[in-house]
């Protein structure tokens, strides 16, 4: 298993600052197995739902420190209502402003100025994702309600966090340590946040009020990313974001082969697809967050406000 050569390459190693080149490859590993995870909790591995639920817990909670089921709620309900207000709660962010009403509910003075200058920062907040999903996961496992196979993940989690700060500490000393953990924390969060970013930031706000057919909600909301077979990889399947909302159970090598079918599909039938190249895409989302940090209220001409009468039909 590629964790655990990484981990005996981390004790081989020992006392040294080369820890740094560990901690950056476990950054880029703990990323792709939380992928494997995300392809897993969507049943694209297994046709058994509770196997898949495992594998995913096991990937999420016990090798990468994510509670599975803090992100399963949290993505059922994106994928029902991609950039929906009040809906999709990953434009709810607690530091930046996807949209000009969360910008101007805020008085507090440093996270006024956060906001004020967040297309600038954009990219350096990313470095504190890895710590905030980690957080969020153990806070929701230890939090009341429902939440299923909690004592499963409370010990993987346990086993993980514990287990692995307890290894750290213990081959290397406590200053090369907190460094170790600082790269390797951010460089995950970045990873991840640069992963899942293009894929829906910067594209139509929905009104609460709202309602879509199931095709136009989930393909004018939804950005792809195009390239080659690498970027496949360094996404996680990700790039083929419309695709994978209209169909999340598809496995993800399928997700090329359908994109130029669903693309077509979408262009005899007016729906707008959105595909642009990598960099492009982290151009619009840094442009508009910086808009919609500055407080201005149309942050783009909305393609949903101007066929609302045809689609509501």
């Amino acid at each position: 298993m590629v964790v655990t050569a990484c981990l005996a390459v981390f004790v081989w190693i020992g006392e040294s600052w080369w820890q740094l080149f560990t901690a950056a490859v476990l950054a880029v590993v703990f990323t792709q197995i939380a992928f494997l995870g995300h392809d897993a909790a969507h049943r694209q591995i297994f046709s058994s739902g509770k196997w898949n639920d495992w594998v995913s817990i096991v990937l999420g909670d016990l090798l990468v420190g994510m509670s599975y089921g803090w992100w399963q709620h949290k993505h059922t309900r994106h994928h029902a209502n991609p950039n929906k207000l009040d809906a999709d709660p990953d434009i709810e962010l607690p530091v930046i402003a996807v949209t000009p009403e969360t910008a101007a509910k805020h008085r507090n003075p440093v996270l006024r100025w956060l906001r004020e200058h967040q297309g600038l920062l954009f990219f350096p907040i990313l470095l504190l994702e890895g710590l905030s999903l980690h957080a969020s996961g153990v806070r929701r496992v230890f939090s009341p309600g429902k939440l299923p196979r909690r004592w499963a993940e409370i010990l993987f989690l346990t086993v993980r966090i514990g287990g692995y700060l307890l290894l750290v500490f213990v081959v290397v000393s406590p200053g090369i340590a907190f460094v170790f953990l600082a790269v390797q924390l951010g460089l995950f969060g970045f990873y991840m946040g640069i992963s899942f970013a293009p894929n829906h930031k910067g594209m139509p706000i929905v009104p609460r009020d709202m309602k879509l057919d199931f095709l136009r909600r989930q393909v004018m909301m939804s950005r792809n990313v195009h390239g080659n077979r690498a970027l496949d990889v360094l996404m996680g399947g990700l790039n083929y974001q419309i695709e994978h909302h209209l169909f999340p159970s598809m496995p993800r090598p399928h997700l090329r082969r359908a994109a130029p079918i669903v693309a077509a599909y979408c262009r005899d039938n007016d729906v707008p697809y959105t595909q642009v190249g990598l960099l492009t895409s982290y151009k619009i989302v840094v442009r508009y967050i910086n808009r919609v940090g500055l407080g201005e209220r149309d942050v783009f001409t909305c393609p949903l406000t101007q066929a609302r009468t045809a689609i509501g039909r």
